[in-house]
């Protein structure tokens, strides 16, 4: 089995939820700020869509490149290497963007918090309702026809 599925299911989801933030959050950016807070919101969304979309690649990069071991040494590697360029990437759109004058600064941060608290909540629920098993090469009743020892099928 494989966190492709779920990965995929996340990435659906965190863009339904991207769609939502933006549409909400131009519409308050618009009331408050006009022309600059729609656009403010529309970049804060796209930082927390970016964000979500390296998080998921590197997972999958790294679940292959590990081949499913996800205590290897190069899948850590590759999910923190992705965790620092998300970090340096934040810190440098951060120090870009914080002076123009076309930038809203409370609705960029505004935005960007609630898109990433709304992906930590999808990535909760998603992870809760999947059926992922913790161990690999279990086979529990009813997943195969077993013969028993006189022939019967397992129950």
């Amino acid at each position: 089995m494989s966190a492709v599925p779920i990965l995929k299911r996340i990435l659906a989801y965190g863009g339904i939820l991207a769609i939502v933030i933006a549409v909400v959050g131009s519409i308050i950016g618009l009331l408050v700020a006009g022309g600059s807070g729609v656009l403010s919101a529309l970049i804060g969304t796209a930082m927390a869509v970016v964000f979500l979309g390296i998080t998921a690649a590197s997972i999958v990069v790294a679940t292959r490149i590990a081949r499913g071991d996800f205590l290897s040494v190069a899948f850590f590697g590759i999910v923190m290497g992705a965790w620092l360029l998300k970090f340096v990437l934040f810190l440098v759109l951060v120090f870009l963007l914080k002076d123009q004058p076309w930038i809203q600064s409370t609705i960029l941060f505004l935005s960007l918090v609630v898109a990433v608290l709304g992906t930590l909540v999808v990535d909760v629920v998603v992870i809760a309702r999947s059926r992922l098993p913790y161990v690999s090469d279990v086979r529990l009743p009813g997943d195969a026809a077993e013969a028993s020892p006189r022939g019967e099928q397992a129950e």
